[in-house]
């Protein structure tokens, strides 16, 4: 809770991940991959209740076995590939009407820190925002960036054909790295998105934006944690 009001953490976790078989209760460094969201949830101070949406009922156990509740199995066509995101968030507030913020947790974002999860929503409520979803800086320069045109050669896709060529002199960018959003519970269900024109960043060290897609993820993610041992 925070100024009195009440705060629901939501960690989505179908089970039919194609890149990484299980990839959500995966054990990395021995624990759950899972687990190391609900634990870090837990830590927060601002969280009333951590809830999994999950279809899957071996990751609803794996999540109750480390302290996340799992109040219902989500209908199995809220669990398909092309399922938007946003769906089981929406699916999940039907059954929770009296808090004020959603916050959204990812498994895929071991590396986060209940830090970070009170953070970004201090910043929410600090700015009288209705969105804050955390970004990394981005090491791509968008300046730098080039298509291949029907003529076989690079075409930059600066639209004015500029190209500085200091990296001192290029503005930063930031991309969302997918470990926490926040929202006002209300206007979510309105914009059904966290991304609006009016959503304010919450910005996170590239060390602890680890999102976990493949194999190769997860491997650098276990060499990560073995590195801060």
């Amino acid at each position: 809770m925070i100024n009195n009001k009440k705060i629901l953490a939501i960690i989505p976790a179908r089970g039919g991940s194609k890149g990484i078989p299980k990839k959500n209760i995966k054990l990395l460094k021995g624990k759950p991959l899972i687990a190391w969201t609900i634990e870090e949830a837990k830590k927060s101070c601002f969280l009333d209740k951590i809830i999994v949406s999950t279809d899957d009922e071996e990751i609803m156990k794996v999540a109750k076995k480390w302290g996340a509740e799992v109040p219902f199995l989500r209908p199995s066509e809220l669990a398909q590939d092309d399922t938007p995101g946003i769906a089981p968030v929406l699916h999940a507030l039907e059954y929770f009407l009296d808090y004020e913020y959603v916050v959204v947790l990812q498994p895929t974002s071991p590396l986060r820190l209940a830090e970070d999860i009170d953070n970004a929503i201090y910043l929410c409520e600090k700015n009288k925002s209705n969105f804050c979803v955390s970004v990394m800086e981005s090491k791509i320069i968008p300046e730098w960036m080039f298509r291949i045109n029907n003529r076989g050669v690079l075409e930059p896709l600066n639209s004015n054909g500029e190209i500085p060529y200091q990296r001192q002199k290029i503005k930063k960018t930031y991309v969302l790295n997918g470990a926490v959003y926040v929202g006002r519970k209300e206007a979510l269900i309105k914009t059904q998105s966290f991304l609006t024109p009016e959503t304010i960043p919450y910005i996170m060290p590239s060390k602890r934006s680890i999102d976990i897609d493949d194999i190769i993820d997860f491997e650098f993610c276990e060499y990560i944690l073995e590195r801060n041992e």
